[in-house]
């Protein structure tokens, strides 16, 4: 049955010319009148004569899912935060927009600030005003340098234009409250860590710390940065609240897909960066669902020298690889109980040709979560470092049959068991190690020596011999 697209229009991409509805070569950065000429901030102005709760219920009611990589419910996440008994006094509160997108094989959230930053900062500006924030700090990943330039140059043309800072949003407008609210936007520079993608990390690097994730609970809506509530959301996601907000629930929810197994719904378009043995990378907007055979040969024209499809990392290395029997896998949030990954993670599928080894890609991803773990917990410490050796080992032709088994322990234990390290590190280590093992078995398999036991005999006649 042949996909058929729900979206026939570009939505985050609207400004930013993308296949198939514009050619990039016309890109270029969108600026403040730009941006309002072509309808921003309207969003945010019909937002603001709502009640804080009500823009809360939209996003909610949306089923708007985190675009960061755990999926989950951004509107749910919002009610986490202490209830407030005055919505104009509610004390200090906070947002982390979490900009890092470290994950190796990730960049859609690039795009957005390379082109359209101004997008960002009024889903920003929603965001604050219905959780009734004050302060909203943005990291972005030390590696962003014109990333960073262009965030920063689309914040000063925001307080230019009464956006923040001032009297209050959009200079001061009256909300349905009957007072403005006042919201304070700054970047905050990362220093390169990966970790710093996990958002208690994040919030120790924003406070001046060494990025190390926190124990859980407390959790950050209730005790985040500076120990205040603190709402945590990615670059994408932020993206999506001013249409919703504008086009109300039914129109978001009419893209996308709902679940095919009974779980919550994929609705909405999505920003998939498409990378590796195709031949026209790049990123893209897809509604959520879309195959990924589709993805590749109408998006991305194709596997490059028209070899033929071997694998896929389906979000970012820590998701786990899809195998070469699983070409037709459905990008959306059920992936990973359909197709035993960890689940969409960054929806940004790095493809692999028939030529690939994965023995030396399962190397190569074992050296990177070794480099990148932070040293905190046992598990994660120690066990990174083991993989790395064995498989280092594998991939030389040293290892033996035994060292096969003995990988696949070490990273089942260090990850399988939830709540044995305090991020998701070590499972992310484990699913990327251990689905590429199993799926490709016989490439592991051949490249060992076989482990011989020799058998004795130790009592009866044959030990008398």
């Amino acid at each position: 049955m042949a996909y058929t697209p729900k979206t026939n229009f570009p939505i985050l991409t609207k400004r930013i010319p993308t296949r198939p509805w514009g050619d990039e070569r016309q890109r270029h950065i969108v600026r403040y009148d730009e941006y309002v000429e072509t309808g921003g901030y309207v969003g945010l102005r019909k937002a603001l004569s709502m009640a804080p709760g009500d823009v809360t219920e939209v996003v909610k009611e949306a089923q708007l899912r985190g675009r960061g990589g755990a999926g989950f419910p951004a509107g749910l996440k919002w009610t986490f935060l202490p209830k407030i008994e005055d919505v104009n006094s509610p004390g200090p509160r906070y947002l982390a927009v979490n900009a890092d997108e470290s994950e190796p094989g990730t960049f859609k959230d690039r795009l957005l600030m390379d082109f359209d930053p101004h997008l960002m900062l009024e889903g920003i500006a929603i965001c604050c005003y219905a959780c009734r924030i004050d302060k909203a700090y943005i990291y972005i990943r030390g590696e962003y340098h014109h990333q960073a330039q262009v965030v920063e140059e689309a914040l000063l043309e925001a307080y230019h234009h009464g956006v923040f800072g001032g009297a209050g949003l959009m200079n001061g407008s009256d909300t349905a409250t009957g007072a403005p609210w006042k919201v304070e936007c700054y970047l905050h520079r990362g220093a390169g860590a990966y970790i710093c993608g996990e958002e208690t990390a994040l919030l120790e690097s924003l406070e001046g710390k060494r990025g190390w994730p926190r124990v859980k609970p407390p959790f950050p809506a209730v005790q985040g940065l500076f120990g205040k509530p603190t709402i945590i959301n990615n670059v994408e996601t932020l993206a999506h609240l001013p249409s919703i907000i504008e086009n109300g629930v039914e129109w978001f929810t009419a893209q996308g897909t709902e679940s095919t197994i009974g779980g919550p719904p994929s609705y909405g378009t999505k920003l998939m960066g498409l990378s590796g043995h195709v031949n026209r990378p790049g990123v893209y907007e897809c509604d959520l669902g879309i195959p990924l055979r589709t993805f590749v040969e109408e998006y991305g024209a194709g596997m490059r020298g028209g070899k033929k499809f071997k694998g896929a990392i389906a979000g970012g290395i820590s998701t786990g690889v899809l195998g070469p029997d699983q070409y037709e896998a459905e990008l959306d949030f059920d992936i990973g109980r359909k197709y035993n990954v960890l689940g969409l993670g960054t929806a940004c599928p790095t493809i692999f040709d028939e030529e690939t080894d994965m023995v030396a890609v399962a190397r190569n991803i074992s050296r990177f979560f070794k480099h990148e773990s932070c040293g905190q917990c046992t598990p994660c410490r120690e066990g990174s470092g083991w993989l790395f050796q064995l498989l280092s080992r594998i991939e030389s032709g040293e290892a033996r049959t035994k060292d096969l088994d003995l990988a696949l322990e070490i990273a089942t234990g260090m990850g399988a068991m939830p709540g044995t390290t305090i991020c998701g590190l070590a499972d992310g280590n484990n699913w990327a190690i251990r689905t590429i093992m199993n799926k490709y078995w016989g490439e592991f398999e051949a490249r060992v020596q076989p482990t011989f036991v020799p058998v004795t005999m130790s009592v009866g006649a044959a030990a008398n011999g």
